[in-house]
This record gives C-alpha cells, sequence and structure tokens, in this order.
C-alpha cells in the first residue's frame, strides 16, 4: 500500500507525538521543533528533488520523511534520529506501507542528524539539506527582546538573529547555496560557524551526493 504526505498529515497520532517531543525540547530550552519545522522540512526536501528531477514516489518519500523526522524528541533528544526511524518504522508498518517505501523512510529519518548520520539515499540527503537549512528566529522560544537581549543561549542568539534565509538551487550550476541575513548586533558570524560547521559539512555531503556542491552565503558573502 502506498502511504501518502497527506495521509500522514492526517494522522492524529503522528500529530500528538510531534507536539510531544517539540514540548519536551521546549522544557530544556531547545528551539521549535514541531509541526511548523516539520511541514518546513518536508517541503524543501520535496522541492530539492522536485527540480532535480527525481520521480514523484521518491518526491512523495521526501515530503514523509520531512515531517516525520523529529517525532523521535518524544523520546529523548540524544539519539533522536536513530528512535524517529523506529518510531516512523512502527506508524509506517501499521498502516500498511510497502516494506520498500518504508526501507527508504526510515533510513532517511535515521541519518538525519549531523553526529552520526550519512547520505544514503536521495531521500535522506534531501532531508539533511532541508533540515539543517531551517534557520530562522521564528524558532527561538520563549519570546525574547526585540533586540535579542534577553537571550544568553548561543543557539538561540544564532536562530534569532537570521533575519531571512533561503535555500537555492541552481540547476545550470549544479549548486545549492543557504542563503542567511543574520542581524550581527545580535550574533556575530564566526557564532554561526562554532555552533552549525557540523551542520555545514553534513550539508556539504548530502549535496555532494545529489551531485551538487553546497555553498553558504552569509550577508552576501560567500563563506562556502
Amino acid at each position: 500500500m502506498k502511504i501518502t504526505y497527506d495521509q500522514i498529515r492526517a494522522s492524529d497520532a503522528v500529530k500528538t507525538y510531534i507536539l510531544a517531543g517539540n514540548d519536551a525540547l521546549g522544557t530544556i530550552g531547545f528551539t521549535e521543533h514541531g509541526l511548523a519545522h516539520a511541514t518546513k522540512a518536508a517541503v524543501t526536501a520535496a522541492d530539492i528533488l522536485t527540480k532535480l528531477g527525481y520521480d514523484e514516489r521518491t518526491v512523495e518519500h521526501a515530503r514523509i520523511a520531512g515531517y516525520l523526522h523529529d517525532i523521535g524528541n518524544m523520546v529523548n533528544r540524544n539519539d533522536h534520529a536513530l528512535l524517529g526511524g523506529t518510531i516512523s518504522f512502527s506508524i509506517l508498518n501499521s498502516m500498511g506501507a510497502d516494506p520498500a517505501d518504508i526501507a527508504v523512510i526510515c533510513a532517511a529519518i535515521g541519518n538525519h542528524d549531523e553526529t552520526s548520520g550519512q547520505p544514503v539515499n536521495p531521500v535522506a540527503a534531501a532531508l539533511a539539506l532541508a533540515d539543517k537549512s531551517d534557520v530562522r528566529r521564528t524558532r527561538v522560544r520563549p519570546l525574547k527582546a526585540a533586540d535579542g537581549s534577553f537571550i544568553s543561549d548561543i543557539h538561540d542568539r544564532v536562530n534569532y538573529a537570521a533575519i531571512a534565509n533561503e535555500l537555492v538551487l541552481d540547476i545550470e550550476n549544479n549548486s545549492i547555496t543557504l542563503k542567511l541575513t543574520i542581524d550581527t548586533a545580535i550574533c556575530a558570524v564566526m557564532d554561526y560557524f562554532e555552533i552549525f560547521l557540523k551542520r555545514m559539512l553534513m550539508s556539504r555531503r548530502a549535496a555532494e551526493y545529489l551531485g551538487l556542491v553546497f555553498h553558504l552565503d552569509i550577508n552576501g558573502t560567500l563563506m562556502l
């Protein structure tokens, strides 16, 4: 049976688990990992593969993996990618998904974290790029002062300083560029690299898997 992205989004259980994980991370001071981030990852991962000419089934796998990728936070932030793959297997299997589809989706989810993940298939590569590019101030919680003066955690400062972001795929030049606009009064560019270097290295590996060169543009300056 071919499970669809719309079916996954309509599942009350899936929604409950994602929201529970987001609440747990909020308790320990992490940025938003709820339905907004899940949807952003799903849409971006699918868009990457669509533009690269992948078939619709693979694109649908990317949507599903993107939406489910952080569901493991319900259990624990540590090893949440592996937990997420296991939980997603149970959900997809109970819905009657095709085993071949489950294998691709769960592999992508289990490999999306930069500490242990690898681009083992096109869906995993697209998911990594989508997930790591979602840097924005609306993910910071609780609401901070307008100038960011209440932000003491460097992760929060980096996200809060991100005024705008865009992931640009250039098919002609075989490149994909994460363009960030950062308010340097809140966060220095070096702070971004201190926190996100491993994520950018993973993005580079993911891009290479898809036959692309990864670039990072911060405030109009090409950093990678």
